[in-house]
């Protein structure tokens, strides 16, 4: 039953890449990413915290001896890898590397207890504790990797035993939980499991498994509080007593049930893949309620708490949500999986209704914060994403420790980095989807797909010069001619599109634009060429001037991608640069930049110093201001060259003759 899902996205298997842009990223978590990770996970790599967590399966196994290390929860790195591995196995074979996650598959199966209980934190740690501690200790949230690996890899190699392993696990928590008597009514701290089970759902036709995914959901913050009565139980026993996870209710958004809330409260990555599993369960059961919920946070996350990033999540403190226009840039959490999460959610939303607002904060998150998590090289990691740097206060203003200038090599929580990876091996999967006779085209990414269209086998090749240039084009081939509905979505960094058909210009009118998407009905026949053109100027972006910290400032976007200057460019004190309202400036591509990447140069001013000795503060003095370029990057590129500034709002204001000295 999925009357409110209005596309399905098209299989991963049916999407190649063929993309300038796109493709060396998904080489690089292939070559790169991938064999690091697994090094990782294994304790290989130097000068990095160990992960163990490959080691603690095996102990759990009954293969080797010794005790369980690392965070409660470090099952779920070993998850996300494999999934990750799935979607890869699935784009092109490697039996090399399924031979390697095929080893790892039989020691999950192994230590798999015989009831299918699965967790090496509480088999090796604390046997008798299993389902005690669910406000912290993240037994579901590591389930729902488990599934959502297994059922990738089942897609992409037929193989069952992993399958096999995840439908034992999820019946064994099947048989623990429920609100039949004698089962535990309650839910896990961070959510997963939600969105893991329809997942597992949609691939087995098990009706259970979708069941038991909105009992966790409708269950969550209702009266008497189960975290209340857990913590009574194992009488105050606390995982991370300074988080005072299983009092802070809006922590884990259990303050109150799920239908009620409108703000987007606590820890950011829990509340997005609430958000996602609730547009699943709405999509699947035909929940009207509940999509109005989605709706609900949805609005309250994109127009009052997302940086202009795509980032979310602007406090460290939880890792969490603060309040409404609460976005400072030097004190930003952003965390990578948060806008990893803010996808996931916003992809399901965009299968529920065709919006062309959904497809825009997909593409935000995408082009900016995600890989911006990523290093050049696939070898270094950020997990917080500030918009604003300042190395000389890391270590000294305490309130700056969350903030790295430099990419890390892996984390003891090291949640984003396998995250990254399995988001970018199953990117084929966003680009496209289907409903009846209309094909949909949510983001501009060289590819090549074959799909079903009444009947007939149809191929769609589309070029893109996305991100640089707004040129793309689609060749459909096919046999004969065919009649279907080719929807493109109209960016909203982009408001003067240009279609032609065949050379023909394209007129786009009220009953072909609906929602953001450009729906273009007729017979179409064989080497049919669509050629769109998105027109990219350099907008000067504000925010709500309900932003505090933006209030006077503009941040550079131009297409996707947002700007930001770095210190090797501009020099240090970057706070004291300005530009003027009415300065255009112009891009250019630099193929030695960076592997090639268009700069924009902006004409700018720069406050002196110079002349204020050792005063502090002085009254009635006129800023004196020197003329220069700003040189700005795309936001994802920084830190890629040396360690320095780095801002995205840059002060915009006139400025009188008389202040400018030449």
């Amino acid at each position: 039953m999925r009357n409110l899902s209005i596309s399905t996205p098209l299989p991963l298997k049916k999407v190649t890449i063929q993309d300038d842009f796109w493709s060396p990223y998904i080489s690089l978590i292939r070559d790169v990413v991938v064999p690091y990770q697994w090094d990782a996970l294994n304790d290989r790599v130097e000068e990095s915290e160990p992960s163990h967590a490959i080691q603690n399966f095996k102990i759990a196994a009954g293969l080797e001896t010794g005790e369980f290390h690392g965070m409660v929860f470090q099952d779920s790195d070993v998850a996300k890898w494999l999934e990750a591995v799935g979607y890869l196995l699935t784009l092109s074979p490697d039996s090399e590397l399924e031979k390697i996650a095929d080893e790892v598959i039989d020691i999950i199966a192994k230590a798999q207890h015989t009831d299918g209980y699965l967790n090496t934190y509480f088999t090796l740690k604390e046997p008798t504790g299993r389902w005690t501690n669910l406000a912290e200790c993240h037994e579901l949230y590591c389930s729902g990797h488990l599934i959502e690996a297994a059922v990738a890899y089942y897609n992409a190699t037929g193989k069952g035993k992993i399958l096999d392993v995840a439908c034992r696990l999820a019946d064994c928590i099947d048989e623990a939980f429920g609100a039949e008597a004698g089962k535990i009514k309650g839910y896990d701290g961070h959510q997963e499991i939600e969105l893991a089970l329809i997942k597992l759902y949609q691939i087995t036709d098990n009706d259970r498994y979708l069941r038991l995914a909105k009992f966790f959901l409708d269950e969550r913050g209702q009266r008497p509080h189960f975290y209340d009565l857990e913590y009574a139980k194992r009488n105050g026993k606390t995982h991370f007593p300074s988080l005072s996870m299983a009092k802070d209710k809006s922590y884990s958004q259990s303050h109150l049930p799920i239908r009620m809330q409108k703000t987007a409260e606590g820890h950011a990555v829990r509340v997005v893949y609430m958000c996602a599993g609730m547009a699943d369960v709405a999509a699947e059961t035909n929940d009207e309620q509940l999509l109005a919920a989605c709706l609900s946070l949805w609005r309250n996350i994109v127009s009052k708490r997302m940086y202009i990033t795509g980032a979310i999540g602007s406090m460290a403190y939880g890792e969490a949500f603060s309040l409404d226009y609460d976005l400072p840039s030097d004190t930003a959490y952003a965390e990578t999986c948060a806008s990893i999460g803010l996808i996931f959610f916003a992809r399901r939303m965009l299968q529920i209704a065709a919006k062309s607002e959904y497809a825009d904060v997909l593409e935000r998150a995408l082009y900016n914060t995600v890989i911006a998590g990523m290093s050049q090289d696939g070898k270094h990691f950020f997990y917080v994403n500030p918009l604003e740097v300042w190395p000389d206060a890391s270590g000294k203003n305490r309130n700056f420790d969350h903030v790295k200038h430099q990419r890390q090599r892996w984390f003891g929580c090291a949640c984003c980095p396998p995250n990254i990876s399995r988001l970018l091996a199953s990117l084929g999967s966003y680009i496209y989807s289907v409903k009846e006779e209309t094909l949909y085209t949510h983001l501009y990414i060289g590819s090549q797909i074959e799909l079903e269209l009444n009947d007939q086998k149809v191929q769609v090749i589309q070029h893109s010069e996305l991100p640089w240039e707004g040129n793309v084009r689609f060749q459909f081939n096919m046999e004969q001619s065919l009649r279907f509905t080719f929807a493109l979505r109209l960016p909203s960094w982009c408001d003067t599109p240009e279609i032609h058909i065949n050379d023909t210009s394209y007129s786009i009118h009220e009953a072909s634009l609906i929602d953001g998407y450009i729906y273009i009905d007729r017979r179409w026949n064989p080497k049919d060429l669509v050629h769109l053109v998105l027109p990219m100027q350099i907008n000067h972006m504000k925010g709500n001037p309900l932003i505090r910290e933006t209030a006077g400032k503009v941040a550079l976007q131009r297409g996707p991608l947002v700007y930001c200057l770095e210190e090797v460019d501009n020099g240090n004190h970057l706070h004291q640069l300005m530009i003027s309202p009415n300065e255009t400036g112009h891009s250019l591509f630099h193929p030695e930049l960076l592997g090639g990447m268009q700069m924009i140069e902006m004409p700018a001013f720069r406050m002196r110093g110079d002349y204020w000795g050792d005063q502090l503060y002085q009254a009635d003095v006129q800023d004196q201001l020197e003329q220069t370029t700003a040189h700005f990057i795309p936001y994802f590129a920084w830190a890629n060259r040396s360690v320095g500034e780095m801002q995205v709002w840059i002060r915009e204001q006139k400025f009188q003759p008389e202040e400018v000295q030449v």
